[in-house]
């Protein structure tokens, strides 16, 4: 899911169209000044507000289908004679890896991932197979991840600077993560009353009744994107008008290596990028696992059945909730570090950002798996180990949102690859993590399962000490790193940014 945080788009050149030979109706198609109103840049910010908030409701109608219909587990396997055993039902996460990954730098337009979203949808009602079911799943989740890249890419476009942008990016990943959440609440109530197979339908319903309006609400809101079809309306009137990127255009197959390539470097040769990865990956991984052993704990301690199960996922959500809350409102930490940046100073130092990473890890993540585990007896009420849930909820969105913002910070142009990495792993994390849900709550029983995960979570919340003793030495060794600071100075010394 990280790899959707893009960094931000490479604006082009904030000056009017500038002749490319001696022949004045040569062309190069710019912005008509630094406050030319068709820049997403200088947009209202009533107008941006609108846009975001559309954008961020498209993501939770399309995040929640990987977890929708894993409460439908049983009459799915028993339609079709196939088991948790022989193939768990959580592997849907795995497409996002093979579809979008490779794609992760892009900023595929909106409407086009929502069509074939929608497209991919009628075929879960219709299933005659498993087979059917497991290709339909497949790409619907490789669709879902292509939302969520152009949903994260509009919060770049609109927004210029790290401040305006880190409060939509931290309702970007609460919406995900909520929607995750609340996945298996709403196909138990969907079940509850109809089969299996209507959760496909009402998914198919909701969509296309939205998909109008995300296609007139949501305008073009990619500069390239823009400045071309500028371009192409002066070429229709017989000038040579070209835009800087025309003019410059990589091959698609170089992009695609480069896209491919850069991730996988930066994951295996920058520590801070490894680490991050693993962190976010367990944390939310964590949240598909409970989604799998609430079902099984709360059926065997209190004789619920899968639907009532399903509902206690709420805490997780509320939990979700309250971290986002608290992310924005500590804000101010990261800003304030900003007297003590000896580097670039009077601009934040990027570990400031992970304050709130260690509060998350250690009181959310930790803390809440113990509650759950050691409180999952049937003689304590159910709501103490909901409480459990809550707090994990809590610190995955904690951990989740401060690691997207330091590596913003620290990688700058460079992010979006650096994102990539993290959400490779994540979206293997997702589709693997939860496998081993029923296996360890049954071997290990539910109190040292849960403590097990606790410990690990434990030994993750030290990694941002090391960055906060050595964050400086980090940067200094890192070619990336460097770069994004002498890019940082040159901002200090421009005008001053732009909401």
């Amino acid at each position: 899911m990280m790899d959707d945080l893009k960094a931000a788009r490479n604006a082009a050149p904030e000056s009017p169209p500038q002749p490319l030979n001696d022949n004045s109706d040569h062309v190069l198609v710019t912005w008509d000044g630094p406050d030319d109103p068709q820049d997403p840049f200088n947009w209202p910010l009533k107008k941006k507000l609108m846009v975001i908030a559309l954008a961020l409701f498209a993501s939770v109608i399309s995040s929640m289908n990987g977890t929708i219909i894993s409460v439908a587990h049983n009459p799915i396997n028993e339609e079709f004679g196939i088991g948790d055993a022989k193939f768990p039902n959580s592997y849907w996460p795995i497409a996002s890896c093979f579809l979008s990954w490779k794609i992760s730098e892009f900023d595929p337009f909106f409407s086009s991932p929502t069509f074939f979203f929608i497209c991919s949808l009628v075929p879960i009602g219709l299933a005659q197979n498993f087979t059917t079911l497991i290709v339909v799943r497949f790409f619907s989740e490789g669709c879902v991840q292509l939302l969520s890249n152009a949903v994260a890419g509009i919060i770049s476009n609109v927004f210029h600077d790290d401040r305006a942008r880190s409060v939509p990016i931290s309702l970007y990943v609460t919406t995900y993560l909520i929607s995750t959440s609340l996945g298996p609440v709403i196909g138990s109530v969907i079940l509850q009353y109809l089969s299996w197979r209507c959760i496909g339908y009402i998914e198919l319903i909701w969509t296309a009744a939205f998909f109008p309006i995300f296609v007139i609400g949501l305008p073009e809101s990619r500069g390239s994107a823009i400045l071309l079809a500028k371009a192409k309306q002066l070429r229709r009137v017989g000038k040579e008008a070209y835009t800087e990127e025309e003019l410059h255009r990589i091959p698609l197959h170089r992009v695609v290596i480069n896209s491919v390539q850069r991730p996988l470097y930066m994951l295996f040769t920058e520590s801070v990028v490894f680490v991050a990865t693993l962190w976010a990956a367990f944390s939310l991984g964590t949240i598909h696992l409970f989604t799998q052993s609430v079902e099984q704990v709360y059926r065997q301690l209190y004789g619920w059945n899968s639907l009532q199960a399903g509902y206690v996922q709420v805490a997780i959500a509320v939990g979700e909730v309250f971290g986002c809350g608290l992310c924005m409102y500590t804000n101010r930490w990261y800003y304030d570090a900003a007297v003590r940046n000896t580097e670039v100073p009077g601009t934040p130092i990027p570990e400031a950002r992970l304050y709130l990473s260690v509060i998350g890890g250690f009181l959310g993540v930790t803390g809440g798996m113990f509650l759950y585990g050691w409180t999952s007896v049937s003689a304590i009420h159910w709501m103490v180990p909901t409480i459990g849930l809550a707090m994990v909820g809590f610190g995955t969105t904690a951990i989740i949102v401060s690691n997207a913002n330091y590596l913003v910070d620290a990688y700058r142009k460079y992010a979006a690859s650096a994102l990539g990495a993290v959400g490779l792993v994540e979206n293997v994390a997702l589709a693997f993590i939860p496998l081993a849900s029923a296996s360890m709550y049954t071997d290990l029983r539910f109190q040292w399962a849960s403590s097990l995960l606790a410990f690990l979570s434990l030994a993750l919340v030290a990694t941002p000490f090391a960055v906060f003793k050595w964050g400086k030495q980090i940067r200094s060794r890192s070619p990336f790193m460097k770069e994004a600071i002498i890019e940082r100075r040159q901002a200090v010394l421009q005008q001053p940014l732009r909401v």
